[in-house]
């Protein structure tokens, strides 16, 4: 007796981990042999992993532009130019506390601050942001460099808007939090 298709997805469905795995086995197989032809018939190793990331490369691109377009990053490097490296790198510390909180009012977390790891985790929620804070708006004094600059970087190094730069930075740290949120859902959803 032939087995219904509603039993075959059943099965697919419960062993698509090693189904999977096995695919990837595969893989791996065909890539060595065509890896150890390559290197039989004299290409050089070095050019050989070259063009197994260009090809990898274009192969993934489609998959990356489409499915995975990442506004974290674009509003990231887009701050980077109405603001200073210094504020967007003190910023970007914060990404864990800004996690953690948003965690807290999605309920997603719970913090029990009569607990010894409650306070600790709220502490350092604090301590990072308040340390993201100095760090952002304190003006020491200039340090004196003894050596020559290994980069030096010609330019305009005005900023056109530190509140345009300021809003991108915070909303790109809120969204990076938000797709360290969003694994836990992909996480759950992709158990086997």
């Amino acid at each position: 007796m032939a087995p219904s298709m509603t039993h075959v997805r059943g099965t697919c469905r419960r062993f698509k981990a090693h189904i999977l795995m096995m695919i990837v086995q595969i893989g791996y197989t065909i890539l060595y042999f065509i890896t150890e032809a390559s290197f039989n018939r004299g290409l050089n190793p070095h050019v050989y992993t070259t063009y197994r990331h260009l090809v990898s490369a274009l192969v993934m691109w489609p998959f990356a532009y489409f499915l995975e377009r990442s506004l974290t990053l674009n509003m990231y490097f887009a701050s980077l130019k109405y603001t200073s490296p210094t504020f967007v790198t003190s910023m970007v510390n914060t990404i864990a506390a800004m996690t953690f909180i948003i965690a807290i009012l999605l309920r997603f977390e719970h913090l029990d601050i009569k607990s010894p790891r409650g306070v600790a985790k709220a502490v350092g929620t604090l301590v990072s942001l308040v340390g993201a804070t100095i760090m952002t708006l304190y003006k020491g004094p200039a340090m004196r460099n003894f050596w020559e600059a290994l980069i030096h970087i010609h330019g305009n190094a005005i900023h056109e808007s530190w509140l345009k730069g300021s809003i991108l930075t915070v909303a790109s740290c809120i969204t990076w939090s938000m797709w360290y949120i969003m694994q836990v859902f992909l996480l759950e959803r992709k158990q086997f």
